[in-house]
Parts: structure tokens; C-alpha cells; sequence
């Protein structure tokens, strides 16, 4: 009985060892994929290619953020490749049609939707309830990057305009400055007034630059749609199915014959602004971005005449909002280590870096809270628009077309001098068709 219990505990054993063998050698096994895949533990190195438009103070910003980034992440290298703002999106739709897309892509914030609806980019819901804080982002911009209920991007900025003018130009012309109080915006008849006391052509002095001129472009239909919002006109229906009923409504035809009497009747704007106008004093009242603090500092130091207030209000204080951010491609073979980035640098810390860097407006409220200065006059105007009277552009996958439509209608009525009835409906009746197009 001995020797057999003997026999029988020594086969046991065996086969105990034999087991534990195998463990092993699966979760050896388990580990060498694991590091393949380019995890971050076994020694395994991946690379995520990042691409986006030039820019030389972003492109500052993310060189610094790769590099504490890779030296964080050892097992990851960033490749990022800039290209040329005017062909950037040729390029990037290009490669997702084909086999070269990269694992993260810049988009701006009204092309989420397009992108989206594609599924040319995965929803990161998942990665933000994890480590992504999404309640530190303003809801605005949160509204930007939501379509079908998901988040498909994380933000690296926001954008906001304010009224800049010339100090001089008012009190030449005993104009009473305008407040400084973000919820104290004058009104479009309030801003005509001062620029029709300012308005001298013959000594090439215009008094109102109301939305970046009359031409097209994205950066157009960025400020000219908040005038709409203004008037209180709406672009597209709640739901995005279309424009009838809203864009063609009496509120934009008040926008649009408000605009084109600024250029066509009052005449104190100018369909052909001289450059630098503003900044060689010789405009009185015009809209910027907080970018352009630091560019009246450092490229026109003798200047001093400028001063900036809340942007203009009609029936409703409105202002646009939305810049670039960074989406995770659905042809990407490593997302999660593509989150990594992109939350290094959208997260709370990589977002206090971009400003530094860049003093692009953040998206974050942390980020506002964290130096004082966007607190403090003049930056916390812009802050404050951008969390209390913001607007994103139309989430819609239709909108490349609607951008386009909008930059039309206002030149047909102001350049061209067409029919406003006219021309909002045929501008509905293009948006209309391209929502009708969208698969």
C-alpha cells in the first residue's frame, strides 16, 4: 500500500509540473504577443503616424508634446508629417480612400460630422469615460464633436471672435467706448453709429469690417453664420434634415439686408480693405481671435491705438466657436496607442502646454482656470463667449456644402446684388440636395 501511494503521489506530481509547464508557456506565449502588438510592457515598439496642417506655433507645440510623449512611452514613436493647410484636406481624403491613412488626423471641428458619418474615424466614448475627462471640455465644443450621440474627436483648442477697434478713431470722433463686460455687447445699430462717424473714404478710413470681407473660405462662413444667429435664424433644422423653413426664414433676410447695406447703402464697409487696415489705423471696428493679440504685439509694436470688446449682438448674443481637433482612424492597427497620444496632448496637462505655446483659446475649463491672465481683461472676454454665448457650426455630414452655400448667399446679396428671397432659396435648395446626396 505504501509503494503504491508512493507511485500514485509521484504520478500526481508529474503531472502537476506538467501543468504548471503548460501555464507557463502560454502566458510566456501570451506575453510575447502582447508585446508584439505594441503594448506598453514587453519591450514590443510601435508607431503611430499623425498627420495635420502647418501651422508653426502648433507645430512648435507638438514637437515639445512628441517628445515628452516618447519619453514617457518608450514603446511608441509619434511620425508626425505637416502638410500644407490648402491641401490638407485632398490629401488626407485621398489616403482614406486608399491604404495610407494615418492612426490620427487632424479635423477641423465642422468636418467631424463628414468624417463620422464615413467612418473614416472611430467614436472615442469609451477612451474619454477612462481617462479622458470630458466633463473638463465646454460643452460647446462637446456639441461640436457629437453626431449620432458619440464623440468622434478630442479637441486641441477652441476658437471664439471678439470686437477689436481704434482708440484714437473713437475719440477723434467723441464716440463713448464700448464695455469691456463680456455680457455687455453693443448692438449692430450701436456699432454702425460709431463706424458712421468713423466712415472717411477720402482719406481712406472705413469704419466697419463686420465679417472678414465678402469672400468665401471656411474662416468666412465661420463669422458670417454667427450674424445669422444673431438675428436669430437658424441654418439647418434640429434634426440636420434641412435648411427650408430655417435659412430662408425673416430673420436671415434681415441678417443679409443688414450686412449688404453695411458695403451698398451706409458704405462703411469696404469691398476692397486695404491690408493691414486695422493695424496701420485706418480701420475703425473689426472682428479677431485672441491669436491676434500676440501679433499686434510683436509685428506692429507702435501701435498702441487698438482695444477689444464683446462681439456684437443683434437679437441675440451669439458667437462662433470650433477649431482643430485630433480623431483616431478606423483603418489605424494600434487606437489604443493612438489615445495615448491623443490624450497626452488634448488631456489636462498637454492642454496647459498648447496654450503656452500656441495661446490658442482653450478647450478646457481647467486649462482657463490655470493662468490667470485668461481671467483678466482682454482674454477673458473670449473665455467667457466661448463657455456662455458660443455656437458650433451645423454637425451635419452635409456640411462641406453648407459652408460653401452660406459663403455664396452672402456674396450674391451683397456683391451681386441679387434678390434676397432669391437667393436664400436657392442657397436652401443646394443644401437641401447635398443632405438629400449623403449615403
Amino acid at each position: 500500500m505504501k509503494e503504491s501511494a508512493k507511485k500514485e503521489g509521484a504520478r500526481r506530481m508529474k503531472n502537476k509540473a506538467k501543468a504548471v509547464y503548460l501555464l507557463m508557456a502560454v502566458l510566456l506565449a501570451l506575453g510575447v504577443l502582447a508585446g508584439c502588438s505594441g503594448g506598453g510592457g514587453s519591450g514590443g515598439k510601435v508607431t503611430i503616424t499623425y498627420w495635420r496642417h502647418d501651422n508653426e506655433a502648433e507645430v512648435k507645440a507638438l514637437n515639445q508634446l512628441i517628445a515628452s510623449f516618447e519619453k514617457e512611452h518608450p514603446n511608441i514613436k509619434v511620425k508626425m508629417e505637416v502638410i500644407p493647410y490648402d491641401d490638407y484636406e485632398t490629401k488626407i481624403r485621398t489616403a482614406l480612400s486608399g491604404s495610407k491613412a494615418p492612426d490620427i488626423m487632424g479635423i477641423d471641428g465642422p468636418f467631424v460630422a463628414s468624417y463620422a458619418h464615413q467612418e473614416a474615424v472611430i467614436p472615442l466614448d469609451s477612451y474619454f469615460a477612462a481617462n479622458g475627462d470630458l466633463d473638463d471640455i465646454t460643452a460647446p465644443v462637446r456639441e461640436s464633436l457629437t453626431y449620432n450621440g458619440k464623440i468622434w474627436a478630442a479637441p486641441l483648442n477652441d476658437a471664439s471672435v471678439a470686437m477689436f477697434y481704434n482708440k484714437k478713431l473713437f475719440a477723434d470722433n467723441n464716440i463713448p467706448l464700448p464695455s469691456e463686460n463680456p455680457d455687455e455687447a453693443w448692438t449692430w445699430e450701436q456699432v454702425l453709429e460709431a463706424a458712421k462717424k468713423i466712415n472717411n473714404p477720402e482719406k481712406n478710413i472705413y469704419g466697419w469690417d463686420p465679417a472678414w470681407g465678402v469672400g468665401g473660405g471656411e474662416g468666412s462662413a465661420f463669422v458670417k453664420m454667427s450674424l445669422l444667429w444673431q438675428a436669430g435664424a437658424e441654418v439647418l433644422s434640429e434634426d440636420g434634415k434641412t435648411a427650408n423653413g430655417y435659412l430662408n426664414s425673416p430673420e436671415t433676410k434681415r441678417a443679409l439686408e443688414f450686412f449688404s447695406g453695411l458695403y451698398n447703402d451706409s458704405k462703411v464697409a469696404t469691398k476692397e480693405l486695404p491690408p493691414e487696415a486695422f493695424e496701420s489705423g485706418k480701420l475703425g471696428i473689426m472682428m479677431n481671435g485672441p491669436w491676434h493679440l500676440p501679433y499686434l504685439v510683436n509685428s506692429f509694436p507702435d501701435f498702441k491705438d487698438w482695444a477689444v470688446a464683446p462681439l456684437w449682438k443683434d437679437k441675440k448674443q451669439v458667437t462662433p466657436m470650433g477649431s482643430w481637433n485630433m480623431g483616431i482612424t478606423k483603418k489605424s492597427k494600434h487606437p489604443d496607442e493612438a489615445w495615448e497620444f491623443v490624450n497626452w496632448v488634448t488631456g489636462k496637462e498637454g492642454a496647459k502646454v498648447w496654450y503656452e505655446v500656441t495661446k490658442n483659446l482653450p478647450a478646457r475649463l481647467s486649462v482657463s482656470e490655470a493662468f490667470p491672465e485668461l481671467q483678466q481683461y482682454p482674454l477673458n472676454i473670449w473665455v467667457k463667449q466661448s463657455s456662455t454665448y458660443a455656437k458650433p457650426r451645423p454637425v451635419s455630414p452635409a456640411y462641406p456644402a453648407v459652408s460653401k452655400a452660406i459663403t455664396e448667399l452672402f456674396e450674391d446679396v451683397t456683391l451681386a446684388n441679387k434678390n434676397v428671397d432669391e437667393a436664400m432659396n436657392a442657397a436652401v435648395e443646394k443644401i437641401d440636395k447635398a443632405i438629400a446626396g449623403v449615403k
